[in-house]
């Protein structure tokens, strides 16, 4: 972490070392390309990611419960959001005008209200912009009250009756209520725009705003003429008026100039009261004395922006508290002074101007919003502890422990401060060898080891149990196992179902289900009911025990009940084996004879069996065909006749041949293996017809067409006969033979 004031009380930066006024683009790549022989930029630490904004910051705030970041920059102008336990980003939102200022309703960031640029106040929920609604005049500040649930809106510009405003929105009742009036001196006539609704150039305001919330309740309202005014929100009365100190007259060499109440800041207890002004000047009060405590000079003579009394939560402190402190800032540095004393405790000057300060509740941490692109987070380790939310950020080092003071008693190595280099101071503790450390735990707590021991043992055993290949759950039964398996498949899958519609609604929570899962629902209890009662209800728990239940799955009614269900066990208990098909057996020859083909003399042998089939075959059925022929023709036998009848029968009846599909695929496979000569050679020879065109065709397919016209066979009788002339009759194209089919 990179120190920026190394002086009495450290202050540490880490977050925004690097920024600086906006470069132009050729100038920042040049230095981006330098960065990587920059030792500091490679030793940086991000603790929150993204905490930056693309031109500015304008304001930044921490929640009650500490966990989230609001912040608010340009350009373009957005909110940014972070979570601190993640220590990222959680959401950015765009706006349409800049942000003066806002604050938070709620103890986390999902409610909001937030202070525009152009007169209009936009209340935001995590969801996105709620409502908007606007002010007459332009606001200088906002603040909550909490007490009577209204936003007060200071203004600047007078009224009718040329009072300044503060601007009332109850957000119980949701409308404005009538404004606080304050005395501002009334509008500027004489410089441009005066008299018009939003006033003059000089013209009165009201700029700033406090409230006691945790004491008397009292708001205190800063003027542009250096007065303070008290209401009181129950009579909504003004309750004083608190007028500059005269000292503040007397040293200005102008009497007509008043500096301007800029920032205001009630103590926790409600009896001190800071005023900052525009002249860089702070002033502490007694709330029971007109006359200033103490008097500080900011020292650059620009406007107080916050100012900040820096007391824990807790009831530890009051008002007469010599270690409370105060935080003042203006643009160019924040400053840590004594409330007492005034006396200088820490600074930080920051390389960019500052527009806003927050300092996180009772640690040491404080975040900035800046012009510069990232926003600074400074660390004052004896202003208080790091943030709990700082824990997740790990560990720094490796081969160190980091310990604070509670932790080094605890392990009995506070005699090492100041004797040793073995204790490192750093922040609010030290940092320690992980070796010393880890020996101190040993001594403090000798059966640690052993704890680890069995710790380590057992995670490695739950490992290798997680690493097993389990199988599916065999149901303990003596009888009817499958019927009991497939009861608790049908369990287990319901619960599967179960399981997939709960993580579809997104967790555990019960949700509305819809008409759908209504159904669902209703049928997996339906069906869960069944084997849940069967498996687990005594009255029928011989169903799985006695051989008397035990269900025959070769019988009928099991069959007729169960048709898709095919019986494994015969009635015997003998496991049966399922036989080959007629199709998956002649697969099976296919692939062995496809096997075979390789070898040719098996080939031969098979072609030579086929041949000696194929003639017993023949030779079967010459036999057979005239004993069969001399029986159809008996008159007494049944079968003449039928026998009669079949021939005047046009189709031939179908015969059933037995046939081998192995000799038919080694026939078709040497067809295709011979030439289209060798099937030519191997037909029988035909002999020629005398009159006809046709010659012989070979192939396994064989159209011919040859037309014929009757016309043209008379014209060629007439012809023969002498009676046909050229003259007579024309020849035409379109008496084509082809024509008149």
């Amino acid at each position: 972490m990179k120190l920026s004031n190394p002086s009495a009380v450290p202050v540490y930066t880490i977050a925004g070392a690097s920024s600086a006024r906006p470069l132009p683009e050729w100038l920042a790549r040049k230095r981006k390309r330098s960065l990587k022989k920059d030792s500091e930029y490679a030793s940086r630490v991000e603790l929150l990611q993204d905490f930056e904004f693309e031109e500015a910051s304008c304001c930044v705030r921490v929640s009650e419960d500490g966990e989230w970041v609001m912040s608010t920059g340009t350009y373009k102008p957005q909110i940014h959001t972070h979570y601190l336990p993640h220590l990222s980003l959680s959401y950015a939102r765009h706006t349409n005008t800049v942000n003066q200022t806002f604050v938070l309703l709620s103890s986390d960031y999902s409610k909001s209200l937030h202070l525009q640029t152009d007169r209009f106040l936009e209340f935001h929920t995590p969801g996105g912009l709620h409502y908007t609604t606007r002010i007459p005049r332009y606001g200088r500040d906002l603040k909550y009250n909490k007490r009577s649930t209204e936003a007060l809106v200071p203004a600047v510009g007078v009224n009718a009756e040329g009072d300044g405003e503060v601007f009332r929105l109850n957000l119980e009742l949701g409308r404005f209520m009538r404004g606080y009036e304050v005395d501002v001196g009334g509008d500027d006539m004489t410089s441009m725009g005066g008299g018009a609704l939003q006033g003059g150039i000089r013209t009165g305001s009201v700029n700033c705003a406090a409230i006691a919330e945790e004491s008397h309740g009292l708001m205190a309202f800063g003027t542009s003429l250096g007065t303070v005014e008290f209401w009181d929100s129950r009579s909504r009365n003004r309750v004083n008026i608190l007028g500059p100190p005269t000292s503040l007259l007397m040293s200005d060499s102008d009497s007509d100039f008043r500096p301007d109440i800029t920032a205001l800041e009630f103590h926790r207890s409600g009896l001190n009261l800071a005023t900052g002004s525009s002249n860089g000047i702070i002033h502490t009060y007694d709330m029971r004395s007109p006359v200033p405590l103490l008097r500080k000079d900011q020292g650059y003579d620009y406007p107080i922006q916050n100012l900040k009394y820096l007391t824990p939560s807790g009831d530890r402190s009051s008002s007469g508290d010599s270690e409370s402190l105060i935080l003042s800032s203006d643009k160019r540095a924040i400053k840590l002074w004594d409330a007492q004393t005034g006396n200088h405790w820490t600074s930080v000057e920051p390389a960019v101007d500052l527009n806003h300060v927050e300092w996180v509740q009772d640690s040491g941490m404080i975040l900035t919003a800046n012009e510069g692109r990232q926003q600074h987070a400074f660390f004052i380790p004896q202003l208080g502890p790091a943030p709990r939310w700082q824990v997740a950020a790990g560990e720094v080092y490796d081969n160190y422990k980091f310990l604070d003071m509670k932790q080094l008693k605890e392990l009995e190595l506070e005699s090492l401060l100041g004797q040793t280099n073995m204790l490192r101071p750093y922040m609010h503790g030290y940092f320690v060898a992980q070796k010393l450390y880890e020996q101190a735990r040993l001594q403090v707590n000798p059966d640690v080891a052993e704890e680890q021991r069995q710790k380590s043992i057992q995670e490695r055993i739950n490992k290798e149990r997680e690493s097993r290949i389990r199988g599916s759950k065999k149901v303990a039964v003596k009888v009817n196992r499958r019927y009991a398996e497939k009861l608790a498949a049908r369990e287990e899958a319901n619960e599967r179902r179960k399981a997939q519609r709960v993580l579809r609604q997104g967790g555990d929570e019960a949700k509305a289900p819809s008409a759908g899962d209504e159904d669902a629902e209703m049928n997996e209890t339906a069906t869960a009911a069944g084997p849940k009662r069967l498996l687990e209800d005594d009255r029928f728990g011989k169903l799985f025990e006695d051989e008397d239940f035990e269900i025959d799955e070769t019988s009928r009614e099991f069959a007729l009940l169960n048709p898709s269900t095919k019986p494994t066990t015969g009635a015997d208990g003998v496991t049966r084996k399922r036989g080959l098909t007629a199709v998956e057996e002649d697969e099976l020859d296919e692939r062995r004879g496809s096997d075979d083909d390789s070898d040719e003399d098996e080939d031969e042998d098979e072609r030579a069996e086929i041949e000696a089939l194929r003639a017993r075959q023949q030779s079967r059925r010459d036999n057979k065909k005239p004993d069969a022929e001399d029986s159809k023709k008996r008159i007494g036998n049944a079968n003449y006749k039928h026998a009669s009848a079949g021939k005047t029968n046009k189709f031939k009846q179908p015969s059933m041949r037995v046939s081998s599909s192995k000799q038919a695929f080694k026939m078709q496979k040497e067809r295709q293996n011979k030439s289209f000569g060798d099937l030519a050679s191997s037909l029988p020879s035909r002999e020629k017809q005398s009159g006809g065109r046709r010659g012989e065709e070979v192939g396994e397919k064989s159209v011919s067409f040859i037309p014929s016209s009757g016309k043209k066979k008379q014209n060629e009788s007439k012809f023969d006969q002498g009676g046909w002339s050229r003259g007579k009759e024309r020849r035409s194209a379109s008496g084509n033979t082809f024509r008149k089919m």
